[in-house]
């Protein structure tokens, strides 16, 4: 059942992409299909309804589109019963360094998200209630990856909430084929340099820890060989004071 939902919603949220050329389509399928953390997202409710979501590294702006899908199915009665609600974005912004993915995620999905090409690392994250940053740190050296989480910190609303997918350094031989595997992806995908700056599962939770949020992890890995883990990062009233 769950199976035959998901197909749904990667057809549905795929289709945008038709607009941005064939590329763009069969990468958004094949990304949202391949790829767990889609759903995880979803079946575990780690996005807050109403917020306004940050995606840094957004890519050609799958997290929008699939959040934007995953609300109007629920909102058609057409949901897994044992998951919690869909949720309803207030907004959506995502931050991209690739100019071209910025561009196929505008001609995919219009008005219905903003899209900015800019580095993480100087963009202004304004203020927001749930960040996601999906493999994106590694990219860069460790004191940027510790600025860009405290500027992330600082952007939170109360209560806000940080979704973070990293690799484990400490993961073995699943972390060293994920390494591989990352430079070649981002030498097809363009980038040039291909240097990563990754840590153990302990030091990413030490280092979100020092910035006042509780934390927990979730495999997410599920089907693939790679040593994946997401990190849900709550931030309370009182560390964002």
């Amino acid at each position: 059942m769950t199976q035959a939902f998901l197909r749904r919603l990667i057809d549905r949220a795929a289709t945008p992409y038709r607009s941005a050329g064939r590329f763009a389509w069969h990468f958004a399928r094949g990304k949202l299909g391949g790829d767990p953390v889609f759903a995880g997202l979803l079946e575990h409710g780690l996005i807050p309804d109403r917020a306004r979501v940050l995606d840094i590294g957004c890519g050609q702006g799958l997290l929008a589109s699939w959040l934007l899908s995953a609300q109007a199915m629920h909102a058609a009665g057409d949901w897994p019963a044992h998951w919690p609600a869909a949720p309803a974005p207030r907004a959506l912004h995502g931050i991209e360094l690739m100019p071209k993915d910025v561009e196929r995620a505008r001609r995919a999905l219009g008005g219905a998200a903003v899209f900015t090409a800019a580095d993480m690392c100087k963009a202004d994250f304004g203020s927001v209630d749930a960040v996601v940053v999906l493999d994106v740190l590694h990219y860069v050296d460790i004191p940027a990856q510790d600025d860009v989480l405290s500027r992330i910190r600082d952007a939170l609303a109360p209560r806000g909430v940080l979704v973070l997918r990293v690799g484990d350094a400490g993961g073995g031989w699943p972390f060293r084929f994920s390494v591989w595997v990352d430079h070649v992806v981002t030498f097809v995908r363009g980038h040039r340099n291909s240097r990563l700056h990754c840590r153990t599962l302990a030091d990413w939770k030490a280092a979100l820890s020092g910035l006042g949020f509780s934390v927990r992890s979730l495999p997410m890995n599920k089907g693939t060989p790679f040593a994946n883990i997401l990190l849900v990062a709550e931030l309370d009233q009182a560390a964002r004071a």
